[in-house]
């Protein structure tokens, strides 16, 4: 005679092995089939179905016997799906967030890109002595004055060729912007 479900998930509560053994054997496919249908994917079911006989133990100890064990069983694989679905919604909004960051972050770098570009194409149409100048003061960050005794020239010509700068830069972008 077969031992009832409920005395051996009284006896696995209880730390008995072999009763544990015995109900994983027995209801293994009841519970890889209601893990099939509630996620309606083979691989799914079968982590499913794992995560289920994993946490048997930890569950059994809560088991009270005031139903039949099936609908326990059926019970703790439900909560378990539902468990599951949850911590994939969660997963699928952070990572959506994630996404939406890293699209931002992208469009970023890409703005920063286009701007290097812009001023890179700007700089080369600058004399040499203006090129000198944005780089020594932008470039290597030197004050007016140290640009100045760099090149050997003085305070108020640095300020000219940055003022002449700003101006052929302006209209450059003026240009481009017709274009």
């Amino acid at each position: 005679m077969e031992t009832p479900d409920n005395d051996l998930a009284t006896a696995a509560a209880a730390g008995d092995r072999a009763a544990f053994s015995a109900l994983i054997s027995r209801h293994y496919d009841r519970i890889h089939g209601l893990c099939w249908r509630l996620t309606g994917a083979k691989a799914e079911a079968e982590d499913l179905t794992q995560d289920v006989c994993m946490a048997l133990p930890r569950k059994l100890a809560g088991w009270r016997g005031e139903a039949k064990f099936t609908t326990w069983l059926y019970r703790v694989v439900v909560n378990a799906a539902h468990d599951r679905r949850r911590r994939q919604a969660v997963h699928a909004r952070a990572a959506s967030g994630w996404g939406d960051y890293e699209v931002a972050r992208q469009d970023e770098i890409e703005a920063g890109r286009e701007a290097e570009r812009w001023l890179y194409e700007a700089m080369r149409g600058l004399p040499g002595d203006l090129r000198d100048t944005v780089a020594l003061l932008f470039g290597e960050d030197l004050s007016q004055a140290e640009a100045a005794e760099v090149l050997g020239i003085g305070e108020g010509t640095v300020s000219w060729r940055m003022s002449e700068v700003k101006k052929r830069l302006r209209a450059f972008a003026a240009r481009e912007a017709k274009a």
